[in-house]
């Protein structure tokens, strides 16, 4: 497949928004810690131009339509939390954000990492069973390291789950599971595309049991998603890159269902991402794999992208203007006062939001 670079900032309305825009009081105790017993027992807020109504996510197959196609992120969390040592015998911690192919001398990977001093170049951290990474240099915000094995079998042996921040217990068997989509197929991210985290075999079913199809896309996750925004003039945010692919069949799925009067209903802000990213001008999407710093911010027009379903954002944050972008801030602000004030679970283990785009913002039909 051909190769895209998608590095562009994709917002026109910069100089009149502003970061304090994008806060609210969360309660602490609102912050879901733990996942429901059942994936699907969510609570679910359907937003839509014609007012706001609260639901349960397993009434989902019925907010849709026959002919609509909802496209999941398939990536899959990997370990990437990686405890070691300094030649010193100092702690090290590594959080792997992205692998490198593997080469001759080893593979890299792009990685933050957590010690008392950050070593200079060339210094060698240990891992255990003769596990070694070799400190080559910085790249932004990033460390390049070398591994002398493949990473992603060290990881998976000797890595643990990289919860949230705001998740403040260590991963355990629970989260090992149900940090996971029940789709999640390839590895690479770092956190997971959380609306997926809803879905279970029986809704998947009910949902293809009334014409409702499904189709996928893969972005890694990269930690860069929790990174707050620390400048009043969103314009001067430097959006973090994200690696993403789209297939020759999810172009296929996606121009059948525009023939047949289907929707594209994106799971999560990542399968948004990705797919506005690799869709071109003339609204085509178009298959291969690329990177993308895409930034949408109030004032972008969505190109393929007709109902978005998300989970509750961070305050100030990117994925918080990403949604006020798609269903208008004041809609958004308006019903992240409901949320809070009806006791919803908010972030990666919470409720979620069915949400219908504002009418600035809406695809052109004639568009394919």
């Amino acid at each position: 497949m051909a190769r895209r670079a998608e590095v562009q900032t994709l917002s026109t309305f910069f100089l009149l928004v502003l970061l304090s825009d994008f806060d609210f009081e969360l309660p602490q105790e609102l912050i879901a810690q733990h996942p429901l017993a059942t994936r699907s027992a969510s609570r679910l807020l359907h937003c839509s131009e014609g007012g706001m109504r609260d639901r349960m996510f397993s009434e989902l197959p019925e907010l849709l339509r026959a002919g609509d196609l909802l496209v999941f992120n398939d990536t899959r969390v990997i370990k990437a939390r990686l405890f070691g040592i300094k030649a010193s015998g100092g702690k090290a911690e590594v959080l792997v954000e992205r692998v490198s192919d593997m080469t001759d001398q080893g593979q890299r990977v792009l990685a933050q990492m957590r010690m008392s001093h950050i070593p200079q170049p060339g210094t060698t951290l240990y891992f255990e069973n003769g596990v070694e990474a070799r400190y080559i240099e910085r790249a932004e915000s990033f460390f390049v390291l070398e591994f002398n094995r493949p990473v992603l079998e060290v990881l998976e042996q000797q890595g643990c789950l990289p919860l949230p921040p705001y998740i403040s217990h260590a991963a355990d068997a629970e989260d090992d599971e149900r940090y996971q989509t029940v789709f999640a197929r390839q590895p690479g991210a770092v956190a997971a595309p959380t609306a997926g985290l809803h879905f279970d075999d029986t809704i998947l079913a009910r949902l293809r049991a009334v014409g409702i199809e499904t189709a996928t896309l893969t972005l890694h996750v990269g930690a860069g998603t929790f990174q707050p925004v620390r400048v009043e003039n969103i314009a001067e945010h430097v959006m973090h890159v994200e690696h993403y692919e789209i297939t020759e069949s999810l172009v296929g799925q996606i121009q059948a269902a525009r023939k047949r009067g289907g929707r594209v209903i994106a799971v999560g802000t990542t399968s948004l991402r990705a797919l506005e990213s690799a869709t071109n001008e003339k609204g085509q999407l178009e298959a291969g794999n690329g990177e993308t710093r895409i930034f949408i911010t109030p004032g972008y027009r969505f190109r393929m992208v007709d109902v978005l379903l998300t989970n509750f954002h961070l305050p100030k944050s990117t994925l918080l203007m990403l949604v006020s972008a798609f269903a208008g801030m004041e809609r958004i602000r308006i019903a992240y006062q409901h949320a809070v004030k009806q006791g919803y679970r908010f972030f990666s283990y919470g409720d979620a939001m069915l949400l219908e785009p504002a009418a600035a913002t809406k695809r052109n039909s004639n568009e394919v």
